[in-house]
């Protein structure tokens, strides 16, 4: 039995068209290449962690639609409890428009579809466990009620605070972990290190660091890998980070663990799709 993570988050298909330079305003560029997988936030954490060897139980909603088993298909498939995820009647799956270059940099439009319609209801069915993740792409309601079960259940209150907007301070405050990207640690200034909780920060090539109060307390170098498409790779980290505390790991050792995994998720396209095991993480990590 691995660790138990808990998910509230979004659920996407993702219509990815890869290959092509990333247009500017007003530009069209062809020569793209098409793609469909399943994705958003919520549902990419959940399987990270999957892949990674937590069970897993995700709460979200789905529309009623067509593409609403073509964005659950990989959780149901590696083994992710979706029994609490909802089908909103009327109402269309989260779809994500992304454009990938040929760099593996890219670009992503969300229309949240169901996923606006996740409620605090929705979080009363969150079992015990060591971690409750959360993210921003459903309503803050539904985060701040996932926090409160955190509490209440004594487990570890992880949030990814992206995409960056304004959210409640006692949110902040209810939180054990908080992950950003560097764009993200901006938008939130000072306020991330007023908790005494744990800060991740994300920094792309240049590795990540992780404080407490402010103060660095681990950092790690990026590892050197072949970039194929970037998408998924910071929500990779998030799965990956909260398995790796709720296994015991040092700040370091979590940390490192965490940026393995991500490395590899840039190095296939797609962001489910390129998901790493468990194996394939310590396999890196050997190697580093």
């Amino acid at each position: 039995m691995g660790v138990k993570l808990g998910i509230v988050g979004s659920i996407n298909l993702d219509l990815v068209a890869s290959g092509a330079p990333l247009p500017t305003a007003g530009e069209t560029v062809t020569g793209a290449r098409f793609a469909q997988h399943p994705g958003g936030k919520g549902a990419n954490q959940a399987l990270a962690a999957r892949r990674l060897g937590a069970d897993v139980f995700m709460a979200g909603c789905v529309g009623d639609d067509a593409l609403a088993e073509s964005a659950l298909a990989l959780l149901r498939q590696d083994g992710v409890d979706v029994s609490a995820v909802m089908s909103e009647i009327g109402t269309s799956t989260g779809v994500a428009l992304i454009s990938v270059s040929p760099e593996g940099e890219n670009q992503i439009t969300v229309a949240s579809g169901a996923n606006a319609r996740v409620s605090a209801t929705d979080v009363l069915n969150l079992p015990k466990c060591d971690v409750v993740l959360c993210q921003l792409e459903v309503p803050i309601a539904a985060v701040l009620a996932a926090a409160e079960r955190a509490a209440e259940t004594g487990a570890l209150m992880a949030i990814n605070l992206a995409p960056a907007q304004n959210v409640p301070t006692e949110l902040l405050r209810q939180s054990d972990l908080l992950i950003v990207n560097e764009v993200e640690a901006e938008f939130y200034g000072d306020a991330l290190h007023q908790t005494g909780g744990l800060v991740a920060l994300t920094l792309g090539g240049a590795g990540a660091a992780l404080y407490k109060m402010g103060k660095e307390i681990a950092r790690v170098q990026a590892f050197s890998v072949p970039v194929v498409d970037t998408t998924g790779a910071g929500d990779t980290f998030c799965g990956a980070l909260s398995v790796a505390l709720a296994e015991g790991a040092d700040p370091e050792g979590a940390l490192k663990f965490a940026s393995a995994a991500a490395a590899l998720a840039v190095t296939k396209p797609g962001a489910q799709p390129s998901l790493p095991n468990r194996e394939q993480v310590e396999a890196l990590l050997a190697r580093a």
